[in-house]
């Protein structure tokens, strides 16, 4: 009964999050309270307690142990004290962040047959007010009450049967909340929404994938734009200040079959950018048009008010999965910079505009074409970071070969739709990762910390001048190899200061809060969620 009363007193004094506060999260450090932990998508915090000194001193101070067999995805956020997290496919837990003891659990109930691409996993929830958002495998947002979990309302987005699924984190914006939808391989036509946080109205729909009439639309033939992919499934970034919501855009589908779908193909693979209050879109930049290899550009996008060329400038740093770091201009989003910072074999340079200049005979083939990068990418959806304080940016890369074959593509609603399968993993040549950090300004690598294995997850900065990451694995037809360190490096050198063996797979991102006057650091790990902190 005491317990139980301590309980309820911890939620009664629980402060609600306010759409003001998000705006200035940077004046709460010990909170994360979205996605990157800012609206700039730094993934930085400014939080120093562990630090290069000290974060070799770093110990476990709780585990929470899920009760599941996919991949965790997730980052938690934390709002005063409370830790809020997505367990896959579809569910929600609410943990006091001191020790990870579980306050409430928001269970889905799911359909029998779920249509996703590759697994039914989910990157984490959003939180305002007195409630929490997630978004589930079976295209529904839900609104969860913050202090017990009860639903207070449950939406459909989509239709689940053909292939639409909800797996990123939704964001805050004002009044509204902001989703995404997945399904690129299931030949989805792609959007964005905005619902309203109190009743799950639909305030606007943004479609990635235009349909005739509307701007972009020449950039498809016939009916290709019915079912032309275009999903939206990792979260974006939000602009105040100029009022821009900004987000990344996939594939379109078929993924590796483009004979069925002559044109650029807008707005797949672009940054596009919207007005937050009407989802009109105010500009776009297409990453790779016509893509026939699978290079989504859902990246998290970084916001940054900096110096170009000796003039102020308001701009987006993107490391894409085609193996270029490109700098915008995030007012009208021009291009200033596109710089390898992978090997890559597709792209000969760009134009003035911008436009990638293709290669000859990179097009996947009956036989199989081999290109760098791989069909994951040189990078993928893991998050980057950038320290103000360093003035670097920080990513998780790959060093890999695909082999793209060309095949078939029939559309038939609730089937995958992608016109064969490429190799992802090449026995004979399985690659590699590494962390790096590049100099936004230029493109150019500062550091590089390489790794045996190719990293499933990204990578958080904070102002005690660490970068926190971790290894990954590969499996193959013939090999399977996997390595779980979670680690700290210095982020101005890349030099290694701390590493623990996990013992299970990291396909997540790391984040840091403090509560009680201390700083914790947490890694999401084979089925469990790991928090650390100084003893």
């Amino acid at each position: 009964m005491r317990s139980l009363l301590l309980l309820l007193l911890a939620f009664t004094a629980w402060a609600q999050l306010t759409p003001e506060r998000l705006l200035k999260s940077d004046a709460e450090p010990h909170n994360w309270t979205t996605y990157s932990g800012s609206y700039r998508g730094w993934r930085h915090s400014l939080l120093d307690q562990v630090n290069r000194t000290t974060v070799d001193k770093l110990k476990v101070a709780w585990v929470y142990q899920m009760p599941v067999t996919e991949r965790i995805e997730t980052t938690p956020l934390v709002v005063d004290g409370v830790m809020y997290l997505s367990e896959p496919p579809s569910n929600v837990v609410a943990l006091d962040a001191a020790t990870g003891r579980p306050y409430w659990r928001y269970r889905r109930s799911l359909p029998e047959k779920i249509n996703v691409c590759c697994g039914q996993v989910n990157r984490g929830v959003a939180v305002v007010g007195d409630r929490v958002f997630i978004g589930t495998v079976d295209a529904h947002l839900v609104a969860l009450h913050a202090k017990t979990g009860a639903v207070l309302w449950d939406v459909p987005v989509a239709e689940a049967k053909n292939g639409y699924s909800l797996t990123g984190a939704p964001l805050i914006v004002k009044d509204m909340v902001i989703t995404g939808v997945a399904g690129g391989e299931y030949g989805i036509r792609g959007f964005l929404d905005a619902y309203d946080l109190k009743t799950g109205q639909r305030r606007w729909r943004f479609w990635t994938i235009p349909e005739p009439g509307q701007p972009g639309s020449q950039t498809w033939s016939g009916d290709a734009w019915k079912h032309g992919g275009g999903p939206t499934w990792v979260t974006g970034a939000y602009d105040p200040e100029q009022n821009l919501i900004i987000w990344g855009v996939g594939n379109p589908s078929p993924d590796w079959n483009g004979d069925v779908r002559p044109g650029d193909n807008l707005y797949s693979d672009s940054a596009i950018a919207l007005d937050a209050d009407t989802g009109k879109l105010k500009w776009h930049y297409q990453f790779v048009p016509h893509d026939v290899h699978d290079w989504d550009a859902v990246q998290v996008p970084v916001l940054v008010d900096g110096e170009w060329q000796g003039k102020p400038r308001k701009l987006v740093y993107w490391a894409h999965r085609g193996g270029f770091f490109y700098v915008l201009d995030r007012t009208t989003g021009e291009f200033l910079l596109g710089k390898a910072f992978a090997t890559q074999t597709w792209n000969a340079g760009f134009t003035a505009q911008g436009r990638p200049i293709r290669k000859p005979n990179i097009d996947p083939s009956p036989e199989g074409t081999y290109l760098w990068p791989g069909v994951q990418g040189a990078t993928n959806w893991y998050s980057p970071s950038y320290s103000p304080q360093t003035g670097l940016f920080y990513l998780t890369a790959w060093e890999n070969k695909g082999l793209y074959r060309k095949g078939d593509a029939e559309y038939i609603p609730g089937n995958r739709f992608i016109g064969s399968v490429p190799e992802i993993d090449l026995p004979e040549e399985p690659g590699w990762g590494a962390i790096r950090a590049l100099n936004p300004k230029t493109g150019e690598r500062v550091w590089e910390h390489k790794m045996h294995t190719k990293p499933w997850s990204g990578v958080l900065t904070t102002a005690g001048k660490v970068l926190f990451g971790s290894t990954g694995g590969w499996i193959s037809r013939e090999k399977i190899a996997m390595e779980s360190y979670f680690f700290a490096l210095d982020a101005e050198n890349g030099k290694e200061l701390w590493r623990i063996n996990l013992g299970g797979t990291m396909a997540s991102n790391p984040m840091t809060y403090s509560v009680n006057g201390k700083q914790m650091i947490v890694m999401p790990a084979g089925s469990g969620i790991f928090a650390f902190s100084l003893p």
